[in-house]
């Protein structure tokens, strides 16, 4: 077996551990003997009803996460791009912010406002960052990033107004949600929600393989290979934004996932997209349950914000990965 392979193969293992491990961890360990025995069904309805589901919409969120920093970091050619680099985060975060700062707490159609809000929101900056990419030019790639860091700028500094005019709880309320957490999965409600559109999404941008491989090595080089180039970029830009969208509106902005996964996953598997997007499809989710096991259990009862516990994990790695590898991305045909 090929080392790229065999990698692959250590790290879907590793996940199965994890996700196997991580529902028994929390404020109280459940010892899975006891539940098999039926002595404590209290525990057996935590396990299945909150622990399990939390930790699904976890790696769901990792593995898109994951998934969509692979694919932009291949068709901007940029190792620290991103779908936050164009403005989705903030786009949502404005959209929760506006919801809560307007107490808009109901449900609409079996949704929290507040999500719906931050889908519309992060929706709302992808297509104007698209329709200022396609006046100025035909998909250019510097184009569209100078929109995305447009609107993130633009997004920020409305939502900095917005916690600047409201009363404090409302803002410590908004602030709460822009740091990300999973604290709010209670049955699997956001599991079907969020599996659909992470595993179609991340099973398309696979499907685009090839053409991700291609990218990578330059929009000249992929269009003598016969990539149509307006239409695949198009294709990726829509498909990893929505399922970002998806994953910020229910779990707020969890950042340093989509930077951490791929570059890890280049290192353990390869360039070639063929592996590379799987790789970093476990090992984003994988990543992402265990900082969330990290920030409910180590100040039990209290938990702390999972994005906290991102970047807190994952700043120093990629700030050690940074200077001690080269940052070897481009295939090689």
């Amino acid at each position: 077996m090929k080392p790229g392979r065999s990698a692959l193969v250590i790290i879907a293992l590793g996940t199965l551990v994890v996700l196997s491990v991580a529902p028994l961890a929390g404020p109280r360990w459940i010892d899975p003997c006891i539940l098999w025995k039926g002595e404590n069904p209290l525990e057996a309805r935590i396990l299945w009803d909150i622990r399990i589901p939390r930790v699904l919409v976890g790696f769901l969120a990792g593995m898109g996460l994951a998934v969509g920093g692979t694919a932009y970091q291949a068709m901007f050619r940029n190792p620290l791009a991103s779908p936050f680099t164009l403005g989705l985060a903030s786009g949502a975060s404005l959209g929760a912010v506006l919801a809560i700062h307007l107490g808009w707490t109901k449900l609409l159609w079996g949704t929290p406002a507040v999500t719906l809000c931050a889908l519309m929101g992060a929706g709302t900056t992808l297509v104007v960052v698209y329709g200022l990419t396609r006046l100025r030019a035909e998909l250019s790639v510097a184009t569209m990033l100078l929109a995305g860091v447009a609107m993130s700028f633009l997004n920020t500094s409305l939502i900095l107004m917005l916690q600047y005019a409201v009363d404090p709880v409302r803002a410590f309320h908004a602030f709460r949600w822009m740091l990300g957490g999973l604290e709010g999965t209670l049955g699997y409600r956001d599991v079907l929600w969020l599996a659909p559109v992470v595993v179609a999404g991340s099973f398309i941008l696979w499907v685009l393989r090839r053409e991700l491989n291609l990218l990578s090595l330059g929009d000249e080089w992929a269009a003598a290979r016969g990539v149509s180039l307006p239409t695949v970029k198009t294709l990726i830009l829509f498909v990893t934004g929505l399922m970002v969208a998806s994953i910020v509106a229910h779990c707020g902005p969890i950042g340093f996932v989509c930077l951490i996964a791929p570059h890890i996953s280049r290192q353990l598997v390869g360039p070639q997209h063929t592996r590379l997007v799987p790789a970093a499809a476990l090992l984003g989710g994988a990543f992402l349950v265990i900082s969330d096991t990290v920030a409910r259990t180590i100040l039990a009862p209290a938990e702390i914000p999972v994005g906290v516990i991102t970047a807190i994990l994952g700043g120093p790695f990629f700030l050690w990965l940074l200077l001690t590898r080269p940052l070897s991305w481009e295939w090689v045909p």
